[in-house]
């Protein structure tokens, strides 16, 4: 059964963690527009004690038992009511066999994160049923323009009921922010891609599918229980056939039948799916499950926060959400 975390309320502390890539990575113009937002929410924002260490390896981290270390205390400190991901990275997976899961499960505050932070996701309710919400990373908060929509989902799901009926964002952008915060390419939404009709709920499981399969075969990945929802993205390295056979990684698995519907993130434009694209790999679920593509989740801003262990509604292209 799902353990949904107390809502966030002003005065609240948040504490920021690097258990993929570090901080140093964030201009500091990033980190400014970051914290003063997350501040305007009425927020106390800490950083762990090695979130700012400079001694990062080649990868761009900081030890695997500095960043154990953050998670854990993050998750220890009772004052602490959320803990924030700097940002992704290629190797949150190497921190799992660390975690006591048992101080986790003690311990339900919100977690959010998005893209490799995935495996710290799936681990943590695969082990203590604690929704996690799949949304942006404390570096995401940090973009100057075009970060309303982010903000009002987070907003939504974090504060609020937890209750949210998703819409697509007006526009959309996949240019290098970071690089230049007023020079910004924004692209009209067209919506979302209804790729197969029909209505479906169930417990939400996903997040980022090329993370997502490195914990196949181990306790770390959730089961697939009765009713399932996934939600799936990939990022800019994910072509199509990279997409299609990772994809059949989790429809191989035992309990996919379990899997009532299916909803996909926008893909990157490096990426180079078209709809067409994806209804071809899609032909073996379309007609058996709700479908739907396009959606602002992943790599492409803005983003949406979804609530995973939490529940989904499908019915005939409109998203539901609770968590």
């Amino acid at each position: 059964m799902s353990v949904i975390p107390d809502k966030l309320k002003r005065g609240d502390k948040v504490m920021i963690v690097a258990p993929s890539r570090g901080l140093k990575l964030i201009g500091a113009d990033c980190r400014q527009i970051a914290e003063e937002r997350l501040k305007a929410l009425g927020l106390e924002v800490v950083f762990a004690p090695n979130t700012t260490d400079e001694n990062f390896d080649q990868t761009g981290s900081a030890s695997i038992e500095k960043r154990t270390a953050d998670l854990m205390t993050a998750f220890q400190d009772k004052s602490v009511k959320a803990v924030l991901t700097v940002i992704g990275g290629f190797n949150s997976n190497q921190i799992l066999h660390k975690l006591d899961f048992d101080v986790i499960r003690q311990n339900p505050k919100i977690f959010m994160g998005f893209s490799d932070i995935t495996a710290l996701h799936a681990a943590i309710y695969a082990k203590t049923g604690l929704v996690t919400y799949y949304g942006p990373h404390y570096s995401s908060l940090g973009m100057k323009k075009g970060c309303a929509y982010t903000l009002e989902n987070m907003e939504k799901m974090l504060f609020g009921t937890g209750e949210l009926t998703l819409q697509p964002s007006k526009e959309w952008s996949d240019d290098l922010w970071f690089l230049d915060q007023d020079k910004r390419e924004f692209i009209s939404n067209a919506g979302w891609w209804q790729i197969s009709a029909g209505s479906a709920s169930g417990m939400i499981i996903g997040g980022n599918l090329g993370t997502f399969v490195l914990n196949l075969g181990t306790s770390f990945r959730p089961k697939f229980e009765k009713e399932t929802i996934l939600f799936l993205e990939d990022d800019e390295g994910a072509k199509l056939l990279d997409f299609e056979r990772q994809l059949w990684a989790l429809m191989n698995q035992p309990d996919f039948e379990n899997v009532k519907g299916l909803v996909i993130g926008r893909f990157q434009k490096a990426s180079k799916v078209s709809r067409e694209d994806l209804e071809f790999i899609l032909r073996p679920l379309i007609g058996k499950m709700p479908i739907i593509a396009n959606i602002d989740m992943g790599h492409t801003t803005p983003i949406a926060t979804i609530p995973l262990g939490g529940k989904a509604y499908l019915e005939n292209g409109t998203i539901r959400l609770k968590g």
